[in-house]
């Protein structure tokens, strides 16, 4: 039977609740945030605050509502704080990566035909449900038209619309479902044009037949990143948030990509590596990666929480992926 929804509660009993559970709390500035942020989107980043039960099942323990000792309302607002400066540095970083995505796609199905090239089937993989993505294109051009010059200038002059002028109202997932599609040659086409060159040799044998099997692994990577990105986007809690995982055998094969985690991944900072090798081939000189490895180093808050809740190695210091230049 469904229980009644729970009865809202004042700012003052919040911070009673959280008190009573043994939070350290800064009442001014407690008050803020309560009022700012909310209670509940707060919980997010006190939950791993709080203790875990003494359970009889040791591989699956249950957090109870009290907090670890030494728990401070500081403490998780700096939390807050951090989660909220990474995602806008992943927003930047998803710019560049999804526009040049775009861009290259759209010179290869250009360089295999003309600007409506998308719409040939020929150019697709079989398994790929090439009219379901044109229908997911007429909605997206459906929703733009009332309001993006371009697209009312082309459907009122011309008999369709240009793959370089349909990319700026496609969705991330739009273009990631569109490279997963590609014939597979192609797909080695767009990922080596990233610097994604993986040493086949380095690969057992049954590695091997999946990399020439499967997609290329770089359609899998940006299914993860479209889920990091819509994250962002809708300003979710991110920090040790669980993403799609994914393989990562074939890029480990990459110099740059080897502080990837064996096997696959489906934390943080696979994604963040995967991001700072694309950027550093889009933008040579970047600073992304820099400022994403000064967040880490200068503003994580290290009390009570590690950056191996993020999936950091401990020596991921040491991979090229994390120093930049002067560029953006």
């Amino acid at each position: 039977m469904s229980e009644a929804v729970k009865r809202p509660t004042t700012v003052d009993e919040q911070l009673g609740i959280l008190r009573a559970r043994g939070m350290c709390v800064d009442e001014r500035l407690a008050r803020q945030w309560l009022a700012s942020v909310s209670y509940y989107r707060l919980s997010g980043y006190w939950y791993p605050y709080r203790r875990l039960s003494a359970s009889e099942d040791s591989g699956n323990p249950q957090r109870i509502d009290e907090f670890e000792p030494g728990t401070t309302f500081v403490d998780v607002a700096a939390l807050y704080e951090f989660d909220r400066k990474l995602r806008t540095l992943i927003n930047d970083g998803m710019e560049r990566v999804e526009v040049a995505l775009r861009a290259r796609i759209g010179e290869l199905l250009v360089a295999n035909g003309d600007g409506t090239s998308y719409r040939n089937p020929s150019l697709f993989r079989q398994a790929f449900d090439h009219s379901a993505w044109l229908s997911r294109v007429r909605q997206r051009v459906e929703r733009a038209k009332g309001r993006d010059r371009a697209i009312q200038h082309y459907l009122a002059k011309y008999e369709d619309i240009p793959f370089w002028v349909l990319a700026d109202v496609l969705d991330f997932s739009d273009v990631s479902r569109l490279l997963d599609g590609l014939l597979i040659d192609d797909q080695r086409t767009i990922a080596a044009s990233f610097g994604l060159n993986v040493d086949v040799q380095r690969l057992n044998s049954k590695q091997r037949r999946r990399y020439f099997e499967n997609s290329d692994p770089l359609a899998r990577w940006c299914e993860q990143l479209t889920v990091l990105r819509n994250v962002c986007a809708h300003h979710g809690r991110l920090w040790n948030r669980r993403l799609i995982p994914v393989s990562t055998n074939a890029f480990r094969t990459i110099a740059a990509l080897s502080s990837l985690p064996e096997g696959q991944s489906d934390q943080l900072y696979g994604a963040l590596a995967m991001m700072a090798f694309l950027l550093k081939n889009i933008s040579p000189g970047t600073s992304w990666p820099a400022k994403v490895g000064s967040l880490i180093v200068g503003e994580f808050p290290a009390k009570m929480r590690s950056i191996s809740e993020m999936g950091f190695p401990e020596d991921w210091r040491e991979s090229s992926l994390w120093t930049g230049g002067a560029g953006q």
